[in-house]
């Protein structure tokens, strides 16, 4: 019986490898489709060859995504954990700033400011994967080799295994697991005591990033320097004790007090720099609100032009400089005092997003102002200041956590963003929040990112018409429902304008509404297309709209009750508004598609004039739901 167990155990053993190992290859080939989608991104000439490709580029993210996701929640280390979060994060940062950015280089292609735009989201998106791929093979043999390329999203497979020593807390608490060693032996050898001479130099090169910050207080500084000294003191003498009961014997008071000493250093020291890093740290909150106010000045005076707005923007653009120098040196020190390792891997993303991404806002507010008139390069300086915010938001948000911590303050808990407290399908009291398990995280992460995905392709889509009536109808509804479905995206990542699940349900039945404007008006349209084989197509994407229309309006006045079904119904309104928005993606495609094959006029197509149409078109757009007020049933009334 004892050998058929081992044998049974050898066998699951081995099914359970081969799992993992088809698991791995299945993330590395989607991630080297996305890498080969990258390639092809950077290399097209033409907006149309840009579109096909991005939209390749979209299904192999979603894909990636998912995952990763999956092998996120497998992942026993907490830092490979936390560094697949911080690169699946800058992977789906990035991917509207690939848009725009790829954008305004295809419009000036001379322009270098726009080129080094691009470059560098390219860039960071190439590392985000790099790291990904890594991580998923956790630093194999055959693989240590390629570690280096990995920087600076990832450390070294020596460095990995130093990770804690790389923070001043870390090396701190090395420091007093080696002198409790040695009051636990009666001593230190030569070996051992080699080993503190090599942690108390590894402290002391961490304690430069606070004693060499401009912004650490002279006092802090001096504090910091002689407690420096005293436990470079204490250890000395500990050595000295030890080397003496080596040769000589003796008592062990000595080695008890020399312990005691460097101890009780070590303490205060610690004390010290968390002392110096939340100094700091308080600071960010006012820091980070100027530096969206510079962010804000600096776009708004890009889009002028002349000598005296130049000058203005070299002033703003120094200033924003100074502001992200002084963000990073927080961040470092932050990471220095943070107690877990996803705090330290949350800090060091937050430093290294901020050092390449901070500087670009300037690079895309230099493109603005050499095309003054472009509403391409307008639109790839609002996301990139929109980028700038959201790192200076995981910024202050990270100053908030660790400043709750160290102040030896009750853990909070933390919560996803799905659901949120607040009146939720039928209940009227707050449910009572709790935290979603991996799958269903997963779950809504992949249908938000797809949604996303879409949204972009619709930009892209509306982009092409540029050449259009400025008061085309249907490129207006398009990009209202563009920036419905990512404001949607965004609540799935606990950002955005929508804070509650009832703001999700309302924003579903302001989308469906506009989708029923835009049926109605592309119906119109239709009639003046040809009949032919384009005019068919467009009226078998034209026909779906109402079905999902109507299935988005029921599913939004379905009536919840409790967290779980609270959570479902949530999943359903992404995953019916992402059907929509694919259908919707295909109809404006097509409509443009005519427009220019029969060179047709829009001179007239509006939402009202689509309104007088048949009432056949009435009754295909679901009975008029287009005029109804939001609010859904009784149960999802509006906040």
């Amino acid at each position: 019986m004892v050998s058929a167990a081992r044998a049974l155990l050898a066998s699951v053993t081995r099914v359970l490898l081969l799992a993992d190992m088809v698991v791995v290859r299945q993330l590395l080939l989607a991630k080297d489709k996305v890498a080969r989608s990258l390639d092809r991104l950077e290399s097209v000439s033409n907006f149309a060859e840009f579109v096909r490709a991005f939209t390749e580029f979209g299904g192999g993210m979603v894909e990636l995504a998912r995952l990763t996701a999956e092998r996120r929640a497998d992942l026993r280390d907490e830092r490979r954990r936390a560094q697949v979060a911080a690169a699946r994060n800058v992977l789906e940062r990035s991917t509207l700033m690939l848009l725009t950015s790829s954008k305004t280089c295809l419009r000036h292609p001379g322009c270098a400011s726009a080129r080094e735009n691009r470059d560098t989201v390219f860039c960071q998106m190439r590392r985000a994967m790099d790291l990904i791929h890594y991580v998923v093979r956790d630093g194999l043999p055959g693989h240590e080799e390629q570690s280096h390329e990995l920087q600076p999203f990832s450390d070294s497979h020596e460095q990995a295994a130093q990770w804690e020593a790389g923070t001043a807390l870390g090396a701190l608490r090395g420091l007093s697991t080696q002198v409790r060693a040695a009051r636990a032996r009666g001593g230190a050898d030569a070996a051992r005591r080699r080993a503190l001479a090599g942690t108390l130099r590894a402290l002391v090169e961490r304690t430069h990033d606070f004693t060499d910050s401009a912004y650490t207080s002279h006092e802090h500084r001096q504090r910091i320097l002689a407690l420096a000294e005293r436990i470079a003191y204490e250890l000395e003498r500990l050595v000295a004790v030890a080397v003496s009961l080596e040769e000589q014997g003796g008592s062990g008071a000595a080695l008890e007090s020399a312990c005691a000493g460097a101890t009780s250093a070590a303490s205060e020291l610690e004390r010290a720099l968390v002392a110096a890093a939340r100094e700091q740290a308080r600071d960010l909150s006012s820091l980070t609100n100027e530096a969206r106010k510079l962010a804000s000045d600096l776009a708004h005076i890009a889009s002028s032009c002349g000598e005296r707005e130049s000058e203005r923007l070299h002033s703003i653009a120094s200033q924003l400089h100074e502001q992200l120098d002084h963000i990073i040196e927080v961040c470092k020190l932050l990471r220095h005092i943070a107690m877990s390792e996803t705090l330290q891997v949350s800090a060091k993303f937050a430093e290294i997003n901020l050092r390449i991404y901070g500087p670009q806002v300037v690079t895309a507010a230099r493109t603005l102002a050499a095309h003054p008139n472009s509403s391409a390069a307008r639109e790839n300086l609002d996301v990139f200041v929109d980028m700038w915010a959201w790192l200076l938001a995981d910024a202050a948000r990270l100053a908030k956590e660790l400043l709750d911590l160290t102040n030896e303050r009750p853990d909070k808990q933390q919560y996803s963003s799905l659901p949120r407290p607040g009146k939720h399908g039928t209940t009227s009291k707050p449910l009572k929040a709790v935290r979603l398990d991996s799958d269903e995280q997963a779950k809504i992460a992949k249908s938000g990112l797809e949604m996303k995905m879409m949204s972009s392709e619709m930009d892209a889509e509306t982009e092409k018409w540029q050449g259009a009536d400025e008061n085309n109808d249907i490129v207006k509804r398009a990009k209202n429902m563009s920036s419905m479905a990512f404001a949607m995206y965004q609540f799935t990542k606990g950002e955005g304008r929508l804070n509650t699940t009832q703001d999700l349900f309302t924003q579903a039945e302001y989308f469906a509404e506009e989708a029923n404007r835009l049926y109605k008006i592309v119906r119109q349209f239709s009639y003046q297309v040809p009949a032919g084989t384009i005019k068919k197509e467009l009226l078998e994407h034209l026909d779906k709209v109402p079905t999902y229309v109507q299935q988005l309006q029921f599913t939004v006045k379905e009536p919840t009750v409790g967290r779980a079904a609270t959570f479902s119904k949530v999943d359903n309104v992404i995953q019916e508004t992402k059907h929509l928005m694919n259908v919707i993606s295909k109809v404006v495609t097509t409509c443009f598609d005519c427009a220019n094959k029969y060179k047709l006029d829009f001179t007239g197509l509006s939402a009202a004039g689509a309104g007088r149409g048949s009432s056949r078109d009435e009754e295909a757009s679901g009975g008029g739901t287009g005029d109804a007020k939001p609010g859904g049933s009784s149960s999802d009334t509006a906040m």
